[in-house]
Parts: C-alpha cells; structure tokens; sequence
C-alpha cells in the first residue's frame, strides 16, 4: 500500500541560512543509493520535508535497506498519499490505512496532524479530534492515549495530504559530502573500516590506503581489504583505494632498526605515505583506527611518535572505545564477518616479540637516520606502483 516515504533529518534541522546546501546534498545521496533499487523514483522536497515517491512498481524492502545506509537521515516514514477531496474523503482514508496497517485493533493511538497549508478549513486540534472520532466509530474496541499511545496517526496537510504511522529508523549523522575529505588507513582488521564509517557518519568523503607486502601477505588478504571498502562504500560512497607495495620498506627497517621498534618506525613511514597521498588528493586530514592502550603501538607514547611525522590533522574516533564497541558496531555494518577471515597484513607478520610500548621520540628519530637515503629511493619506488581500485563505484 505505500508508494512514498516522508524522509525525516535531525542535525540538518539546526542548521542556517545554508540548511539548504546540507538538504541539497542529502538529496543527491538518496538519488545515489535509490539508483541501485528496482524502480524509478521522484525525490522533491517541501517546507523542512523530503519526499520520496515511486514512479510504478518497486521493491519496497529494497529502498528502505538502500535509504538506510544514507548519512544524514533520522527516519524513514512510508506514507499514503492524496490530492485534497475534502475532510469526509480523508476521514475515510484514515479508516482504511488504520484498518490495513493495524489488523488488530485492540490498541491505543493519538492522531497528530500538521497543517502546513494554512488556508486548510480546520486547525490543527480540530482535524486531531474529528479523525480521532471517525477512527472511534469505525473501531470501538480502539482507544485514545495522548500520553503513551501504540499508534500515533500522523497526518500532514500540504499540496497532498500525506498519513504515515511507523518511523524506521536512519543511520543519522551528515551527508557525505558535506565535511570534505580525508584518507582512511585501512588495514584488515576490525577497528579501521568502522573508523572508516564513523567518520564519514559526519559527512566526510574517504579515500583510503592500503599497505600491501607480498609474498608475506597473499592475494586473498588484499581482496579482503578490498572487499572491507566494498561494505564501507555502501554507506560512504565510492572509495578511491591506493594499494602501496611496502614489502621492501618493511625489511629494510627489519634489517637496519632495533626490533622492538619495527612497529612504531614502520606506523610512521605508513602514516608518510598516507599524508603523501592524501595532499595529493585533496585530503584534508588522515584517518586510523587506532584505540589508546590496545595494542603496543596504540600507547600514548606510540601515538605521539606516529603522529610526529604528520603535518595534516589524524583523526581516529575510536580512540575512547573498548573492542567490544567497535565489534557492536563492525557487526551493525557488516565489516566484522569480512575482518576476522584468517589472512594476515603487513603489520601482524612483522611484529616484534617484545615491542617498545613507551618509545622516546629521539631514539626513534637517531635509529631512523640508519635507514639514510635507501629508505627514500624505497618510498619513491612505493608511491610510482601503487595501484588503485575504485569500490563501490
């Protein structure tokens, strides 16, 4: 019976005079996301509302799953629709949705009306309690409970009279493409595709990286990556992924640098490359999935030393979470199955048995000057094979 969906944002709501730059794109990422359902779609929007209406036949699951994965909205209402033809005519078609929607009838409701079309006949309370009495007589076993009601009717008058009931639930947050752009450093673990989707929550288009080091990681470890950006595309967008060769700068700062510190000088090297790609992409910041305290290079001490080498801003929203957090959340995005696959990367293989967890940052930089020029000429040669997939796309 639904043709439509009412489309409700929260944090888009708060905004000035630019609210309409923030709807605007909210828009374009519904069209983006509907593109891919069965069906063709109309998306318009009307005094603080967006509404989507389906032009024929659609998949109905399908859109709701597709809307559900766009940043920005707060709920999903699927409505019933017509031209105005008088209150008795609208009296009866809320007597029949209430009647479809609603098999059983024993249960309590409110009508809330909004009458955005001033020059409508009745107010607002008046339309609340004539459709209230029609709903009564139709169905006495109802009742009406303006406090904690099962049902709450809502009813609103515009250049169609549009009625809805259920709110499913959006992700929330801003629409992609409202809060520039930043690199993602994603790993195949759990923690860096839900960084990935959290950032992007707030608006943020994500390009990642993605540091590869073959023979010791295989084919499949990289399609697993690959396939991690997939799931996050279906929130974020496409994603631009660089794949870096970092099988050579690996072993070269395994075979000049003390092995405690392989991790925390091998996480800088990362994070130059990153920041490398990023300025030339337009990035505005880097992005890890780093927690304070969960593993040796995620100290404190091991933070500051990585973030040393960066001169863009590092982001990393998981840095107050415990790891069952992130797993609540990498299960709700459907990263977590795709993360535990038992394909190792370059981080994990090349770990120390005993790693520093407290490095002094002018210890790291003396054992750096070790790695002389060769280092460089290994970061050139990183940069000019790198490969790139788009996902999502």
């Amino acid at each position: 019976m639904f043709t439509a969906f009412l489309i409700k944002y929260a944090e888009i709501g708060i905004k000035g005079k630019n609210r309409y730059l923030f709807e605007d794109m909210l828009v374009h990422q519904m069209k983006l996301a509907l593109k891919k359902c069965e069906g063709q779609f109309l998306i318009h929007k009307s005094q603080g509302r967006i509404f989507v209406e389906a032009r024929g036949e659609f998949d109905f699951e399908e859109a709701v799953e597709g809307l559900k994965k766009v940043f920005g909205i707060s709920g999903i209402c699927p409505v019933v629709y017509e031209e105005d033809q008088g209150f008795e005519k609208l009296c009866e078609r809320v007597v029949a949705y209430v009647d479809q929607v609603y098999p059983d009838k024993h249960k309590t409701f409110k009508v809330h009306s909004r009458r955005a079309r001033k020059d409508y006949p009745k107010e607002s309370m008046e339309i609340n309690a004539d459709l209230g009495e029609a709903i009564l007589n139709a169905y006495p076993e109802m009742r009406v409970d303006v406090h904690e009601p099962e049902i709450l009717l809502n009813v609103e008058i515009r250049e169609k009279i549009y009625i809805y009931s259920e709110i499913i639930p959006g992700p929330g947050g801003m629409p992609v493409g409202t809060g520039g752009k930043a690199m993602l450093l994603l790993s195949g673990g759990i923690d860096s595709p839900v960084a990935g989707y959290m950032i992007a929550k707030r608006g943020v288009k994500l390009d990642a990286v993605y540091f590869h080091a073959p023979p010791y990681t295989s084919e499949r470890a990289r399609q697993k990556v690959v396939d991690l950006a997939r799931t996050v595309a279906e929130y974020a967008g496409p994603i631009w992924l660089h794949i870096i060769n970092f099988t050579d700068i690996q072993l070269y700062i395994h075979e000049k640098c003390p092995h405690e510190e392989l991790t925390i000088i091998m996480r800088r090297y990362m994070m130059r490359i990153a920041e490398h790609i990023a300025k030339d992409t337009d990035c505005l910041g880097l992005i890890t999935g780093e927690s304070i305290g969960q593993v040796a290079s995620q100290t404190m001490q091991s933070l500051a030393a990585t973030n040393e080498v960066c001169s863009l801003p590092v982001y990393r929203p998981l840095i107050g979470f415990d790891k069952q957090e992130i797993v609540e959340v990498a299960n709700r995005i459907g990263t977590f199955e795709t993360s535990i696959l038992p394909y190792e990367d370059c981080c994990t293989i090349f770990v120390a048995k005993h790693p520093v967890t407290k490095p002094n940052l002018n210890v790291i930089r003396r054992h750096e000057h070790n790695l002389d020029e060769g280092i460089e000429e290994l970061v050139r040669t990183a940069l000019e094979t790198k490969e790139l997939i788009v996902a999502g796309a």
